[in-house]
């Protein structure tokens, strides 16, 4: 069973903001799911994924992530 991480993410203002960090954070090794939340600010990967690497994909799709949760 893959695990859950729910991350922080400043700059999401609606759907397309939402697929992009997606589309980023799901071509990552490891990533099984994204779920991303422009109205909460949160972004929830599921499997074994490195946080640097997460932090990397978001920033690379134009937001910051401020935190995990």
């Amino acid at each position: 069973m893959s695990s859950a991480t729910v991350f922080a993410v400043e700059g999401m203002s609606c759907g397309h903001c939402e697929r992009t960090v997606s589309g980023e954070l799901s071509a990552l090794p490891g990533v099984t799911a994204v779920t991303a939340d422009a109205g909460t600010g949160r972004v929830t990967v599921t499997g074994e994924v490195d946080e640097d690497r997460v932090r990397a994909a978001i920033d690379t799709a134009g937001f910051t992530m401020t935190g995990r949760l």
